[in-house]
């Protein structure tokens, strides 16, 4: 721990930095592949389920690794211009990463009960209005679990983006270690690291979990105790304290 200087502990602040701003990125566009592929394949239409079925399949088997040298070697030669690779890293992990999103919110969307849909028919909801109003606040709460593990298997996927030669923490420690000789110290504080930023967005995403479910009524109610004191006995609580009153 001694031989790494300040400026190799900088070289790895800055690969934190990289690894956050590469989580927000593919993130973004994670989420907007999820929700766009999942509600299309919950679609009416069987051309625009096939497509979004096949886009789903495409990307679930491959690698990710073989797709960010595709992105940055291959794409160059058949379309004639060059990707930087830390975008080609954001587009891989965020198309990637969308697709296993996508099932999510088909699987939520799916579990939304059939009447909840007859619900909005019967109010003259039109399809859009239906999902808008009805479908996705009450498949939202369901979401949020499945995505922070998505969240969080993402943010340690952007080690792979070291290949590509983009200054993540992984790129960096790699740097410290070649600099000091040490594997042990030099790999015990990335991980260290990682734990930290993972621990961050799972804080994160309970929060927001919790506000998804209090939207719809499903947030677990604080205890309320009702104490009622008799004339001659102790307080009672609960069914206890009901069934008192109506005995009176």
């Amino acid at each position: 721990m001694s031989d790494i200087t300040w400026g190799l502990w900088e070289l790895l602040l800055k690969g934190v930095w990289i690894t956050v701003q590469l989580t927000v990125y593919s993130a973004a566009l994670a989420a907007v592949v999820a929700f766009g592929i999942g509600l299309a394949r919950t679609h009416r239409r069987w051309i625009v389920r096939f497509l979004s079925g096949a886009y789903f399949e495409v990307f679930r088997g491959t690698s990710a690794l073989i797709l960010m040298f595709w992105m940055f070697f291959v794409l160059p030669m058949g379309f004639g211009w060059q990707l930087a690779p830390m975008w080609a890293a954001v587009l891989t992990l965020g198309l990637t990463y969308g697709a296993y999103g996508s099932e999510v919110v088909r699987g939520a969307i799916a579990a939304v009960p059939a009447a909840q849909r007859e619900a909005g028919i019967a109010l003259s909801f039109s399809p859009a209005q239906q999902l808008r109003k009805v479908v996705l606040p009450q498949a939202w709460p369901g979401m949020v679990p499945p995505f922070n593990n998505l969240l969080i298997e993402l943010l340690k996927g952007t080690a792979l983006v070291s290949i590509l030669g983009v200054g993540d923490i992984a790129f960096g420690a790699s740097l410290v270690r070649n600099a000091t000789a040490q594997s042990a110290p030099v790999y015990t504080i990335i991980l260290v690291m990682y734990f930290v930023l993972a621990f961050a967005l799972t804080r994160g995403m309970r929060a927001v979990e919790r506000h998804a479910k209090a939207g719809v009524g499903q947030a677990p109610a604080k205890r309320s105790r009702l104490r009622l004191r008799s004339a001659t006995g102790p307080a009672v609580t609960g069914t206890a304290a009901r069934a008192e009153g109506e005995a009176r």
